[in-house]
């Protein structure tokens, strides 16, 4: 570069760098919000931490919401924070659908009522959930049926109803917020990673189906959402098995922050990425292995339950 110091090359192209990466991502969120504008777009278990950050965003952008929830106090209350700042010439008022999957019963009336809304669905976004941990034989069937319910039955009995009205418009599309233990089963979640995996495998299968159709189906594969935050300090008890002690501590303590997931749901509406797996370096590693070194997975995991940390998490 004529007239420039080399010493000053490398630090003129780290900002140069630096100055397009943040226009890039200033020119990717305008985009994001301009392509979901007007588009109807319903979110399950919208009152969650993760479900109200995703509506927020949606709203922002010009969604018209429908959005969903067990309980209509909580409904009402998201309701209100999404209306009270927000500018009514550029949003859209959301719509308020009460849906308990634990409860489903009343799923076709639900069902008729969400597609009354707008008349149609440009996006469903399946995210509720019910999280299990305990070891197999303290869980009755009746709570293995409930949780299937809730992460299983519940998502793809909405989705099969959502769907005719995809079919006749020819476009529109289904996401799955997921947990990577829908990929990765551990030990004192049975019920809980079989209904990932079961609900997982249903969305890959409809994928393929539905695509002569124009219509998408996105997977979000993520780890805990706000680990530490929701179960608190990480026990102190030491490990005997430092391996597994490692790779439970990374599971269980470094999860993927609600903001964080929301503004992957966006991109991933916007992208119609077909999968994606929100989580560090260690789950990615532990795929990996799950696959190419079954044995030695087994045995880790094994170990692992085998270890005092693991009985004193469970209390």
């Amino acid at each position: 570069m004529m007239g420039v110091p080399s010493v000053m090359v490398l630090p003129l192209l780290i900002v140069v760098f630096a100055g397009v990466y943040y226009v890039y991502n200033e020119v990717m969120r305008f985009m994001s919000k301009s392509m979901v504008r007007n588009k109807v777009v319903v979110i399950t278990d919208a009152v969650s931490g993760m479900g109200s950050e995703c509506a927020r965003l949606f709203h922002e952008g010009g969604a018209r919401l429908v959005l969903s929830g067990p309980s209509w106090d909580k409904l009402e209350s998201l309701y209100d924070s999404l209306c009270s700042g927000s500018d009514p010439s550029k949003t859209f008022t959301p719509k308020l659908v009460l849906l308990d999957f634990s409860d489903m019963e009343n799923i076709s009336d639900v069902i008729t009522e969400i597609g009354e809304c707008y008349g149609c669905v440009d996006v469903l976004i399946c995210n509720s959930s019910m999280k299990v941990k305990a070891p197999v034989q303290n869980l009755s069937l009746e709570m293995d049926k409930t949780v299937m319910d809730v992460n299983y039955f519940g998502p793809i009995t909405l989705a099969k109803g959502v769907l005719p009205l995809m079919i006749t418009r020819r476009t529109g599309q289904f996401v799955l917020v997921n947990s990577i233990q829908g990929k990765l089963a551990l030990p004192f979640r049975t019920c809980y990673a079989a209904s990932k995996h079961a609900v997982q495998a249903f969305f890959d299968c409809l994928r393929a189906e539905v695509e002569e159709y124009g219509i998408s189906v996105s997977t979000i594969s993520h780890t805990f959402i706000s680990a530490v935050a929701e179960n608190g300090a990480p026990s102190q008890t030491p490990s005997t098995n430092r391996l597994w002690a490692y790779i439970s501590s990374k599971l269980n303590t470094h999860g993927v922050s609600p903001s964080s997931l929301a503004h992957e749901i966006v991109r991933t509406v916007n992208r119609q990425n077909r999968e994606v797996l929100l989580a560090h370096p260690v789950p990615w590693v532990a795929l990996y292995i799950r696959s190419l070194l079954p044995s030695f997975f087994f045995a880790v995991v094994a170990a692992g339950v085998k270890d005092g940390a693991m009985a004193e998490q469970l209390k």
